[in-house]
């Protein structure tokens, strides 16, 4: 068990479970889920990688705000949600035409062509704001 602490409270990861809530959907659904999984640890090999944060996969390292989370993702009909830190979907608002959008969690219909391009970029801006965060 891996114990991770935010300036407010203490917070503990459990690192694991994300194979078994990839599972729980549709094989469309996995492959997409898949892709985003492989694209965080394409980018962050070493992050903890969790579900027992929100109940849904994250990546994290220790010792940044927000117990070091970077992103997550979901899936919640008709959507395949990736869960970054601001500013990852302004930057990229051109390439997320068709998505739902709110401050930190990109909505991609099912429909959607999702690439790993698209979720590496998403990805790296979150992960270079959480670390740019920590130099302020």
């Amino acid at each position: 068990m891996i114990k991770v602490m935010s300036n407010s409270h203490k917070k503990v990861i459990v690192p694991g479970g994300v194979e078994e809530y990839i599972s729980e959907y549709p094989k469309e659904v996995q492959d997409k889920l898949t892709l985003i999984r492989i694209a965080i640890r394409k980018i962050a090999p070493d992050a903890i990688e969790t579900v027992s944060y929100f109940g849904i996969p994250g990546y994290c390292y220790e010792g940044y705000d927000y117990n070091g989370m970077f992103a997550w993702f979901s899936y919640k009909a008709p959507y395949v949600r990736i869960h970054v830190r601001p500013p990852a979907a302004e930057n990229h608002i051109k390439e997320l035409e068709g998505c739902k959008i709110t401050t930190g969690i990109i909505g991609f219909p099912e429909t959607f062509e999702l690439t790993s391009t698209l979720i590496t970029k998403l990805v790296k801006t979150s992960l270079d704001e959480m670390r740019s965060s920590a130099s302020k």
